[in-house]
Formats: C-alpha cells, sequence, structure tokens
C-alpha cells in the first residue's frame, strides 16, 4: 500500500526563484522606502531634528546614496545620460563657487553638504533606483501612506487640542514635526495627495477595480490635514499642481473633477465646519501688508526685501552660504520683528530667530548670487519641462507622469513661500529624482510602455 504524501510536494527550485525574485524586484527599492517612510516615525524627544541634529530619515538618505553608489559600482553599467548629468551638474557646481566665494567657507560647509544631499545626490539615487513605472508607483504609494500617516496624528492634533499653537489655541496640525517645523507636515500631505490624485485621474492598465476608489479616497482624505495646517504656502501650491494636472487629462475631466473637488471643500470646511473661520482667515491673510497685516506675512515681505538688497550688493555669487543671516540686519528695515514664536505640540515656548527669507529663489539670489540662480533655474526647468514633454507625447504609464508634473509643479511654487530646512526637506530630494526619472531617464521611457 502506497502513502499518500499529506504536503503536496513544491517544484525543485521554485523556493530558490522565488527568493531570487523577491530579492532583485524590492531589494533595490527598500533603502528609498526606508528613506520615505522613516518620516512616519516621532523625532527623539529634546532633538528638534534627530541625534546628531539629524533626522531618521536623513540617515536613510546617507545609506541609500551608498547603497546606490555600490549597486552603480557593481553592475558597471553608465549611470546616467548626458543631458541628466548635466541637469545635476549645474547646482553641484553653483554651490560649490558659493562656497568658495564665502567670507566663512567652513561656515558654509554645512549649507554645502545640505544642498548636495538634497538637490544632487538623494534625486541621483532615485533615478538610478527606478527602473520601470512600477518602481515609480512604489515609491508614490509610499509617500501617499505617509501622508495618510501624518495627516491622521495632525487630525487628531487639531480635535484634541494638541497641536502646535495657532492664534493662542494649540490646533495647528504639525503631525510629529513639531511647532518648529510646521511645514513639515503640511509638505508631507501635499506630497501624498497629489501622487493619489494622479492615480485617481490615469489608473494604470490592468489596475485591480478597487484601485482607482482607494485612491479618490485618500485624496479626499488627505484635504482634511492640509487645511488644518494653516500653512498658506502649500495650499496655494497645492492648488495651482491640482488644478494644472487636472486640465492635462482633458477640458471635460477637468470640469467635472473641478466641481466635485469645490463640492467636498464646502462640505469638509463649510457644512462640517472644519476650521472654515480660520481657514478663511488665513486665507485673507496673504493679502494684508498694510491694513491689519498679520506679523508673519509683514516679516516674510521684509526678509525678501533683504534678500533682494544682499543680491544688488554682490549680484554675481552672493554673500555666500548660510550668509543670509550674518547680512540680515544690515539689509532688513527696522519692521523685522526679532523672530517667531512656537509652542505646542508637546514643546515648551520658544522664541525662533528668522535665519531666512522663506522663499527658494531668493535664497538662492541672495547667498549665490546669479551663478547659482541660474544653474538651479536651468535644472528645474529641465525638469519640470522634461516632464511635460513627456506627459504630452503619450509614450503610456500616464499616472506616473501626472504624479511628476504635478510634484515637481508644486515644488516649484511652494518655494516662492518656503526654503529647505527640518526633517521633510529629504522628501524634496524624492520627489526631484521621482520627476527626473520620467523627464530625463531612458527606462521611464521603455518601463512606461511596458507598465
Amino acid at each position: 500500500m502506497t502513502a499518500l504524501p499529506l504536503v503536496p510536494s513544491r517544484p525543485r527550485g521554485s523556493s530558490a526563484r522565488s527568493t531570487a525574485v523577491l530579492r532583485s524586484r524590492w531589494l533595490p527599492l527598500l533603502p528609498l522606502l526606508g528613506t520615505v517612510l522613516l518620516l512616519a516615525a516621532p523625532l527623539p524627544a529634546g532633538s528638534e531634528a534627530g541625534a546628531g541634529g539629524l533626522a531618521p530619515a536623513d540617515l536613510a538618505s546617507v545609506g541609500l546614496v551608498v547603497f546606490c553608489l555600490l549597486r552603480t559600482l557593481r553592475l558597471r553599467a553608465r549611470p546616467l545620460t548626458r543631458v541628466c548629468a548635466v541637469v545635476f551638474a549645474l547646482p553641484a557646481v553653483a554651490v560649490t563657487v558659493a562656497t568658495v566665494t564665502a567670507a566663512d567657507p567652513m561656515a558654509g560647509l554645512t549649507g554645502y553638504v545640505r544642498y548636495l544631499q538634497v538637490f544632487v545626490l538623494v534625486p541621483i539615487a532615485v533615478v538610478l533606483l527606478l527602473r520601470d513605472a512600477r518602481d515609480f508607483r512604489v515609491v508614490t504609494g509610499a509617500l501617499a501612506l505617509l501622508a495618510l500617516v501624518q495627516g491622521a496624528i495632525g487630525v487628531h492634533q487639531y480635535v484634541t487640542g494638541t497641536g502646535a499653537s495657532y492664534m493662542g489655541e494649540d490646533i495647528r496640525a504639525v503631525g510629529t514635526f513639531g511647532p518648529t517645523d510646521v511645514m513639515g507636515m503640511a509638505t508631507v500631505v501635499a506630497y501624498g495627495l497629489l501622487a493619489a490624485a494622479a492615480m485617481a485621474l490615469r489608473p494604470p492598465e490592468g489596475a485591480p477595480r478597487w484601485l482607482r476608489p482607494l485612491a479618490i479616497a485618500t485624496t479626499a482624505a488627505l484635504v482634511v490635514p492640509l487645511a488644518l495646517s494653516f500653512s498658506r504656502g502649500t495650499w496655494i501650491a497645492t492648488a495651482v499642481a491640482a488644478v494644472a494636472v487636472i486640465v492635462l487629462t482633458g477640458v471635460a475631466r477637468a470640469v467635472r473633477v473641478l466641481l466635485v473637488l469645490t463640492a467636498v471643500s464646502v462640505v469638509l470646511v463649510g457644512g462640517l465646519g472644519v476650521g472654515s473661520e480660520l481657514v478663511a482667515q488665513r486665507l485673507t491673510s496673504i493679502t494684508q501688508v498694510t491694513d491689519a497685516p498679520d506679523r508673519s506675512v509683514t516679516d516674510r515681505y521684509t526678509m525678501w526685501s533683504a534678500a533682494a538688497s544682499m543680491w544688488r550688493g554682490e549680484p554675481v555669487h552672493g554673500v555666500g552660504l548660510k550668509g543670509f543671516p550674518t547680512h540680515r540686519d544690515g539689509h532688513a528695515s527696522i519692521g523685522l520683528s526679532s523672530g517667531s514664536d512656537t509652542a505646542g505640540a508637546g514643546r515648551a515656548f520658544e522664541r525662533q530667530p528668522l535665519l531666512s527669507p522663506h522663499n527658494m529663489y531668493l535664497l538662492i539670489l541672495s547667498e549665490q548670487g546669479l551663478i547659482g540662480a541660474t544653474a538651479f533655474l536651468g535644472s528645474w526647468g529641465a525638469i519640470l519641462l522634461g516632464s511635460l514633454r513627456r506627459l504630452r507625447a503619450r509614450c503610456g504609464a500616464a499616472d506616473c507622469g501626472l504624479a511628476a508634473v504635478a510634484l515637481m509643479l508644486w515644488q516649484t511654487v511652494d518655494f516662492l513661500y518656503a526654503d529647505i530646512g527640518g526633517p521633510s526637506t529629504v522628501l524634496t530630494g524624492v520627489v526631484l529624482g521621482l520627476a527626473a526619472w520620467w523627464a530625463l531617464a531612458p527606462a521611464a521611457r521603455d518601463g512606461a510602455k511596458t507598465a
């Protein structure tokens, strides 16, 4: 009598093949996903940016760059196309010149490293690690997941009164970033919202039926924490990017989607009263400069004027990296306050000095002059225009193209009201890398067709 096997036999070598596929498919993405998802972790207590002044995501980005370098050397492949190399060489050369020509090059060394991290090394690592549209979607999915986590924390802060201080109440949604980085959660939420919106507008062919409803629900849900962040610059950038990509999908679709978004906004902010009065006050404060102006608006415009004055004094190479705080008082009017008040979200009251103009373009212009401004604008412009051109060429994977355009457009608009700084800054490098992969990497064109 022959005994029957209790467990079905597995073909020899199938387990090894599955392990090999798993390693080849997901292992290269782990450092990149870790860099994104570690921003969901709370920062160490008593430290604004993690141990040693670095957030966990910043440390992960170092591992990402090292991993990418070792992988590129092992594969012995040409890492970048000529155009892509030039696009990222421009800001690298500009910050090097600004550091060397600074009055105190050592003082600008930390800024030099930060610029290279955000605008050169991390984006290049993203371009090299992404192999096809599926990898792109995994990363944008991680952005959406991170946004949902941080957004949920932010909404809880508003409801329970445990957020950052805003108009005398601890209600400002800041997620785990704390009151000293009030734009951190808003930035993360905006990235996730736009990534989800792109998937909702143009889901990939053959995608599961539940994917589009999930993307729509994610987009709608993230509107709430974005509103409760009370970040005017983020609102403007998100609105511009969202309207632009909606229009790119077609006029008829754009009209329908905009009507739905308007209805959702009315229900959430107007009908349910989700911070409606405070949101309205925040919006009107944008243009109030002479008639009962908002102090933060006055300070921002004063610092913009100071940055422009610095550039006029040193038009070619600027005052040097990290030079804005040193030269600020010599160029700002007496209307500039000594700092901004921060409190709430588990932190005691602090007076934060105003160390930047909160405008990336003016920061570069003041510290790096025309050399830096030309290099960075050329680099970002090439990525944005390349993303638009490839999307309009209909080369496939339209969801990836829409996400790349939306994220890059959001970043260029947001830089009008913000600059780099804080733990969430590392995501700027990831976003630039995603857009550059779509715009400039041959794998984007080839992978998109087969996605």
